[in-house]
């Protein structure tokens, strides 16, 4: 690990000082070092991932989520596979390498319908496909498996059992590490994630999020600022600070070399150049959402999150634009992980010996 505990917790309050004084500077020496090592390992190539978020269906209750449960204020919505399979055609014609399907974490649709979906999107195009659902039984991550699905995002949001169980009510931070060692272990990219600046989130606790999971030899990792959704119990908390995500961003790149980190929209919800900031703080993927205009607005986890009223093609353009204009490259590849085997090993063979 090239920064001790302490120089995290160091820089990390930092930060957060800075912040309390008004000063909005975001520029970092360790953001600029974890964008040369990224250059390092994917060159200025970005990889792109097309988000299809079919359904805002949720049965949790988490209090951070617009998604969540008790939401009443939400339209819910399933997409159609006719209308999915139509979101992946454009998502590819756009040039992305892999698509994500993403829901809320519910017991519905039917895994069976899932599989089905994943097996005749491989059918149509030479892409991956990741699918980021919640947690579900050691089975049905089997079947998603075997149905052709490449890899599994469960974010964790935050480590810390205490603060994880308060925001995250009738579930813990060590059953989510469970399901995440459990997908390692049938084969799976996988990939979790954070949110940095959560209410109670203190300095101390993203640090030993950062080290946690740069421990677990994931594939992808992510981390994205806490924007407050209005019709939630947290809807007047302060949003989080987009440096302190840049550095957390940074960190996890310094920690996890050849790891799959993407920009967030989130990143653009707080500043129009948020993702490109990301993609300069070491971050080397994009994640431009192809759901349907008739119904993206819907899927509200934070506000900004979707825009309605613009074509999906459109919005995507415009973010391959931005990126082309700073001086990246674009690539319709897969993009698979360039983590060594050697870290993920531990991992994938717990539990078969």
């Amino acid at each position: 690990m090239p920064y001790s505990r302490r120089e995290i917790i160091h820089i990390l309050r930092s930060a957060a000082f800075q912040r309390a004084k008004g000063d909005r500077s975001r520029a970092h020496p360790l953001c600029e070092e974890a964008g040369q090592a990224a250059r390092t390992v994917f060159g200025q190539t970005i990889y792109q991932r097309g988000v299809i978020e079919f359904s805002s269906q949720c049965d949790m209750a988490c209090l951070y989520c617009g998604l969540r449960l008790p939401n009443t204020r939400l339209d819910r919505y399933t997409l159609s596979h006719p209308d999915v399979l139509h979101a992946v055609d454009t998502a590819v014609q756009c040039g992305m390498g892999t698509i994500v399907l993403q829901s809320g974490q519910t017991a519905q649709p039917d895994p069976a319908l899932i599989a089905e979906l994943v097996s005749v999107i491989k059918s149509r195009h030479r892409v991956a496909v990741t699918l980021s659902l919640g947690e579900h039984p050691e089975d049905v991550y089997r079947l998603w498996r075997d149905s052709g699905a490449d890899r599994y995002l469960l974010k964790i949001e935050t480590t810390d059992e205490a603060l994880h169980q308060r925001l995250r009510p009738g579930q813990t931070a060590a059953t989510r590490l469970r399901h995440v060692e459990r997908l390692q272990r049938l084969g799976f990219e996988t990939g979790s994630g954070i949110i940095s600046g959560l209410p109670g989130m203190t300095p101390d606790i993203l640090a030993e999020d950062l080290i946690r999971l740069s421990s677990l030899g994931l594939e992808m990792l992510a981390v994205g600022p806490f924007i407050p959704h209005p019709d939630t119990p947290l809807g007047h908390s302060s949003r989080g600070c987009l440096t302190q995500a840049l550095l957390a961003m940074a960190f996890l790149r310094l920690q996890n070399r050849g790891a799959n980190i993407p920009a967030t929209s989130a990143l653009d919800s707080i500043s129009p150049e948020g993702r490109i900031l990301g993609l300069q703080a070491g971050a080397n993927v994009i994640m431009p959402s192809f759901t349907p205009d008739t119904v993206r607005g819907a899927y509200s986890i934070y506000p900004g999150k979707n825009r309605p009223g613009s074509k999906a093609a459109d919005i995507a353009t415009a973010l391959q634009q931005r990126v082309l204009s700073a001086g990246f490259e674009l690539t319709n590849i897969t993009g698979n992980s360039k983590t060594p085997l050697f870290s993920r090993l531990p991992r994938m063979l717990e539990g078969t010996l």
